[in-house]
């Protein structure tokens, strides 16, 4: 993670050049400008390093693990989890639209930036060009971005010196496809970056990284066989391996295997708070720092995990009646705490029941998710500590007493994944900077890609051989092994079984938003309630419709704007 060690004062750096309303040509003794600021490859460095940094933004990728909340796979109760997108209740002024909007313009206005100037570095034309390639990367990945959540947008390449001509930048929307090939254009001018970097320039952008994102963008267009030619290569290339490690993936070393083809680098620790608040948003009062669990597994995707042995699971089979009645569900959950609810008087009496039903089923679970008097090691009286997660009425159960407090006092599965546990060794020093690299595309990613496009050419049976490598590593049994539940013949029953696979093996990393959309399924979340694992409560049912599929264009560009036409719906 050493390449992301200059980050934050490269984005000053990188704001600041932005940020001048002067012509360039002018040079202010008090400005720093274009014109004064790319003299050396190290000036270069810095600058492509701000375009890099915007990645963390809240409103970029910062909190895509709350995307998933859109997916149907987490919810929440405020703003990370986009609860009032989810409800329908979100007006055509709100923010996430507008702030998401002009984070995303700003990356690739510092993309822009890099390449309008970088020929002024006094370098070989060879590393220029390298430069170019590599924010031409980071700028079709910005929209990219814009296209999933807007559609069409307008496009602003470098030909558009924002110093000059901001003020005028009043482009209409182009359409959808007309971006996505502009972002295709832009993974293929990044084609020529190196295969790897050395250890200093580790997690900047490769030739895998254009490739993947190249037929993801591809495969979003339903360009099925030339998406299947990129994530072939990529797959072939023998660059990239699964981590043996599932749970290991999400760790320090198993962040940097070379399964990560594109991630985030974050980093934490005194001096060097460059992360992304995973530990903020999806940890506990338990967590370093006391945190908020403001993203939250769905009640329903946790009860999609797997048997072991690859049957789907039922909570009938292990607790009778269970699906339908909640003084079961009450009976099954419930612990007892003593008076001054900080230790446990009597526990459930099917607590090894349930821990003994956990073990039996898909691996990834308990990876993934804390559940239900399973243990987590946290963090109390600036110590580590293990806590139990025990459900009990009421709750709020304080976290130095080695029990987990749920924030507000919800009686639902919490996220493992992307949590740190204890102080990290040392390796996490503000709750808000989570030192974990956070995934843009990985290779379990690329393989479950390339079984849908090959399942959508009728080759089911090449596209089952991939799904079966992500649930090898996994621990699980290989789809048509011998068993009826494992069979998986047809197109159906294989885009089934891709629709599973990425969710429990990509959970808590963005993506289901955009795989519900791209399937036009996003509607059959219409009408899910979202309750607690007790059944004593409905947080809230979802609402949504057409108009869902896209963000409303922020109202305030458009006031702007005039030529800029709002999304249907809104």
């Amino acid at each position: 993670m050493k390449f992301s060690k200059i980050l934050m004062a490269a984005a000053a750096a990188s704001t600041l050049m932005l940020s001048s309303c002067y012509d360039l040509d002018r040079y202010p003794d008090n400005q720093l400008s274009a014109g004064t600021f790319f003299k050396t490859e190290e000036h270069a460095k810095m600058a492509m390093m701000g375009v890099y940094s915007q990645m963390q933004n809240d409103n970029v990728y910062g909190i895509a693990f709350g995307w998933d909340a859109l997916g149907g796979i987490s919810f929440g109760y405020d703003n990370p989890s986009f609860q009032t997108i989810q409800r329908g209740t979100v007006a055509t002024n709100n923010s996430y639209s507008s702030n998401k909007w002009s984070a995303l313009y700003e990356g690739i206005a510092r993309a822009n930036n890099v390449i309008q100037n970088v020929d002024g570095c006094d370098m070989t034309q060879e590393m220029k060009d390298q430069y170019k390639a590599e924010a031409r990367f980071m700028r079709g990945l910005y929209y990219s971005n814009l296209l999933e959540f807007f559609g069409g947008v307008p496009i602003y390449d470098e030909s558009v010196i924002v110093a000059e001509e901001f003020n005028n930048m009043l482009e209409p929307r182009s359409t959808a496809e007309e971006v996505r090939n502009f972002v295709i254009a832009d993974f293929d001018a990044a084609l020529s970056l190196p295969k790897s970097w050395d250890a200093a320039n580790y997690g900047r952008a490769t030739w895998s990284a254009a490739m993947s994102l190249k037929g993801k963008a591809l495969l979003y267009a339903g360009r099925y066989q030339e998406a299947s030619d990129c994530f072939a290569q990529v797959i072939n290339s023998g660059l990239h391996q699964l981590y043996p490690d599932y749970a290991g993936l999400f760790l320090p070393g198993g962040d940097e295997s070379s399964e990560m083809i594109f991630a985030i680098q974050n980093m934490g620790g005194v001096g060097t708070d460059i992360g992304m608040p995973m530990c903020f948003y999806l940890g506990t009062r338990a967590s370093f720092g006391s945190c908020w669990n403001n993203v939250m597994p769905a009640t329903s995707f946790v009860d999609s995990f797997e048997w072991a042995d690859g049957r789907p699971f039922n909570w009938d089979e292990v607790f009778p009646g269970f699906s339908t009645d909640n003084n079961v569900k009450a009976e099954v959950f419930y612990s007892t705490l003593n008076s001054g609810k900080n230790a446990v008087a009597a526990y459930t009496p099917h607590k090894d029941e349930l821990l003994a039903m956990y073990a039996q089923r898909d691996p990834r679970m308990m990876a993934s998710i804390i559940l239900p008097y399973t243990h987590y090691e946290g963090w109390a009286k600036n110590a580590s500590a293990d806590h139990e997660y025990v459900i009990a009425k009421g709750m709020g159960i304080p976290a130095n007493y080695g029990l987990i407090n749920v924030n507000g006092n919800h009686e639902a599965y919490l996220w493992r994944k992307f949590v740190p546990e204890a102080d990290m060794n040392g390796a996490i020093n503000n709750r808000a900077d989570t030192p974990i690299n956070f995934p843009i595309v990985r290779l379990a990613d690329v393989l479950l890609m390339q079984a849908e496009c090959l399942n959508e050419l009728g080759k089911s049976d090449e596209a089952v051989a991939l799904i079966n490598q992500v649930r090898a590593r996994a621990g699980m049994p290989g789809l048509n092994s011998g068993p009826d539940h494992l069979r998986a013949s047809s197109k159906d029953e294989v885009f089934a079984r891709i629709r599973h696979e990425r969710a429990v093996e990509l959970c808590c990393e963005g993506h289901s938003f955009a795989d519900m959309k791209r399937w036009h399924l996003l509607e059959t979340l219409n009408g899910k309630e979202e309750r607690y694992i007790t059944g004593a409560k409905s947080l809230y049912t979802r609402k949504v419709i057409d108009r869902d599929y896209l963000w409303p264009i922020p109202v305030g560009e458009i006031d702007k704007n005039p030529l800029l036409e709002q999304n249907p719906g809104w």
